[in-house]
């Protein structure tokens, strides 16, 4: 990579924090409604969950719901949103790399996401007494993971979606659920078997299992590879709908 494009890099990284944070609606979206999710679930839940401190097994179930909230939904709906206003299409008119444009829109949202976790995690100390997890760099690698598991099944999932308008109420009415029969707001024991065996099939509950057991029991990020690769051939999937099908003009026209 080129002194060049890596100044365009990092001017791009800065234009999408700025246009980020200005958007009232996408940080309350992305960024403080999980928070406050983490809060209200935390004020239900006492003791234990599965036989582990109510606060840990909620704070690595808020990690993976804010994680898929940022780096799928959030990152669709802007793509989406972009797209259909001609935003996408005048980007591939202008010197600036589609890879970097996309890099650093990636980048971007795992910026969030890491200030997002941090706000969780002290939030978890001060409310929950919950400590600092121990093995924070499988923890690190772990978010890194999954955003960039998460963000390819976003782009994917834009060819599905035609309109700027109806992408909010599609994203939600997959993520919601999928963090639901995940486990991301509490235990899922008591489910229905059916309801359990969807759970059996989704990227969520298999990257929460691997950030809980980093969370609660310390565990090297290796120590799950059967999760690990659900985790890898779900983003993989994503990353090959998105390379087929994803479009940069204007679908609703």
């Amino acid at each position: 990579m080129s002194g060049r494009d890596v100044r365009l890099f990092l001017h791009q990284v800065r234009g999408e924090q700025l246009l980020y944070w200005r958007t009232r609606e996408a940080a309350i979206f992305t960024f403080a409604f999980p928070i406050m999710l983490f809060v209200l679930v935390g004020a239900v839940y006492k003791g234990t969950i599965n036989g582990h401190p109510a606060g840990r097994e909620l704070l690595a179930g808020m990690l993976g719901y804010g994680l898929a909230n940022t780096a799928f939904a959030g990152l669709a709906i802007t793509l989406v949103v972009r797209r259909e206003n001609g935003v996408l299409k005048r980007v591939r008119a202008t010197p600036l790399p589609a890879a970097t444009y996309v890099v650093a829109l990636l980048s971007s949202m795992l910026l969030v996401f890491a200030l997002e976790a941090v706000v969780m995690v002290v939030l978890a100390k001060l409310a929950f007494h919950v400590g600092v997890p121990g093995a924070i760099g499988s923890l690190i690698f772990e978010v890194i993971f999954g955003i960039l598991a998460f963000a390819a099944l976003g782009i994917g999932i834009t060819a599905l979606i035609r309109s700027a308008e109806g992408s909010s109420g599609v994203l939600n009415v997959i993520l919601l659920p999928m963090a639901f029969l995940s486990g991301s707001f509490g235990p899922t024991r008591s489910y229905p078997h059916f309801l359990q065996v969807i759970a059996d099939v989704l990227p969520l509950t298999y990257l929460l299992k691997i950030v809980k057991g980093t969370i609660i029991s310390g565990d090297a990020f290796w120590a799950h590879p059967g999760a690990l690769c659900v985790v890898l051939a779900w983003g993989l999937f994503g990353a090959l709908a998105g390379v087929r099908w994803f479009r940069w003009e204007p679908r609703s026209n």
